[in-house]
């Protein structure tokens, strides 16, 4: 009975030692499988490296071009400002121009990084399916003591499934995560680009107008130039002839005033002589009143006529300014 005892508490030990051996095989099967199991690479540095290269020669380009494209800013403003001052513009169009071009600089720069990490997308994309997969462990044990290892195995592919299945779930998120990020920054850019298209074909309007207005007004200098030109030919022309107009009517006008002076001149000798002819009637018709009075006293005897009678108050009959004249027999003629 002493002997029997212990073998029956000694019975329900082997199945535990037997679980005990297939878990350390299994922990100890694990532990080479990690060490032995490479760390998941990425081999995405060349891309970095690539893209790094690429944005430094877009830097040096750039830097190359930078004082061409100065010497073009200067340009550009000065015909901007001749522009200015002969043109008036909306003041929006500059800034218009200005956000046109930063836009269409940004939605370059946009391309391209979306193609880049379009790009690293794929890359990891690949690299993670790459290292994702189910991974199968036999274990070899001693089955002399005919262990049922069934059990086991089907735990430890449960729980590689389990793996298996968490990692695939946590990739796919992480992929259609990524994807809707994608598509909403791809939705983004696309309502950008539509917007800045229709900032461009607007801002594509005005300079149409600009230009056609621009033609009009050259048309309606151009053709104010000839009419100026037309009016300062006939200014010219007028202004010749009524020169020499003005010369024949300074002639003309010297000419009559010499006319008049000589005509003055005529007429004073006219006046004079009509006015000595007029004393002289005058005199002579006193002196025949004079003499037919006198023959008449003399005939009547009544009246005795002195030999030196003045005859006074007598005025011309011709204009002869007014002036009394006395008239005696012996014609002697004074003026008052």
């Amino acid at each position: 009975m002493e002997d029997a005892s212990p073998s029956h508490t000694l019975l329900p030990f082997p199945p535990q030692v037997r679980f005990l051996e297939q878990q350390n095989k299994v922990l100890e099967t694990k532990f080479q499988f990690l060490q032995n199991r490479e760390c998941c690479q990425s081999n995405l540095e060349p891309l970095f490296e690539g893209y790094i290269q690429t944005l430094r020669r877009e830097a040096e380009c750039v830097e190359a071009d930078g004082g061409r494209l100065a010497l073009e800013l200067t340009h550009v403003q000065e015909v901007l400002g001749g522009y200015k001052k002969k043109f008036i513009f909306p003041s929006n169009v500059d800034n218009n121009y200005l956000h046109k071009s930063d836009l269409e600089g940004n939605m370059e720069v946009l391309i391209e990084e979306i193609n880049f990490l379009r790009h690293l997308y794929e890359e990891e994309t690949h690299i993670l399916q790459s290292h994702i997969s189910d991974t199968l462990i036999i274990i070899r044990m001693d089955n002399s003591r005919h262990l049922n290892m069934d059990h086991i195995v089907a735990e430890i592919r449960t729980q590689n499934d389990d793996i298996a299945t968490r990692s695939w779930a946590k990739a796919k998120c992480w992929y259609h995560s990524g994807c809707e990020e994608m598509k909403t920054t791809v939705i983004q850019h696309r309502e950008t680009t539509h917007h800045t298209r229709e900032e461009i074909n607007e801002l594509n309007h005005i300079i149409q107008r600009l230009a056609t207005k621009m033609e009009n007004t050259k048309s309606k200098d151009t053709m104010l130039e000839t009419e100026v030109t037309q009016s300062e030919e006939q200014g010219k022309a007028a202004l010749k002839n009524a020169k020499f107009k003005l010369a024949r009517l300074q002639e003309a006008l010297q000419k009559a005033k010499e006319d008049m002076a000589c005509l003055l001149k005529e007429y004073q000798e006219v006046t004079n002589s009509k006015l000595g002819l007029d004393i002289e009637i005058a005199t002579y018709r006193r002196l025949l009143e004079s003499v037919s009075s006198s023959r008449s006293r003399v005939m009547y005897g009544d009246l005795h006529v002195p030999a030196s009678q003045w005859v006074t108050d007598s005025i011309c009959s011709t204009p002869c300014r007014g002036k009394k004249v006395a008239v005696s027999t012996s014609c002697s003629v004074y003026f008052e």
